[in-house]
């Protein structure tokens, strides 16, 4: 036995019920009644459940991609250290403001070629061997 009730539904949800109801050649009764007892199924609960996991599964893949992207940034930048500090030679101390100058044009430098590569959109994560198909060649 089927009652009659009478709810109150936002505007974009009438007009999306129509649509629906059009498209798919069913009466909008029949779509608020499988919408309704698809909310109170108590299966409801478990695909819930499942769409959470799913994207927690998600939210971790993620999280392990940034921290392999951040072990390959903070290696990088040891290498780096470690290459400029050994090529640098020590200069005089009397060329204080000389030394200042080089610096700041080295660093401007530094910054417009990691701009470039920035905007180029060549990561060096690409780059890495991990990136590699299995059984690459080195």
């Amino acid at each position: 036995m089927k009652v009659q009730t009478k709810v109150f539904l936002a505007r974009d949800l009438v007009l999306a019920l129509d649509e629906a109801s059009r498209r798919t050649k069913r009466s909008k009764s029949e779509i608020v009644q499988a919408a309704v007892a698809s909310y109170l199924s108590p299966d409801s609960d478990e695909a819930a459940e499942a769409a959470v996991v799913r994207r927690l599964d998600r939210i971790g893949r993620e999280l392990e991609g940034q921290g392999r992207d951040l072990t390959i940034a903070n290696e990088a930048i040891a290498l780096f250290v470690k290459a400029w500090l050994t090529a640098t030679p020590s200069l005089a101390a009397g060329d204080q403001k000389a030394q200042n100058a080089k610096g700041q044009e080295r660093y401007a430098g530094f910054l417009d070629a990691l701009a470039r590569r920035l905007a180029s959109g060549r990561l060096l994560r690409a780059e890495v061997l991990d990136d590699r198909p299995p059984n690459a060649g080195m």
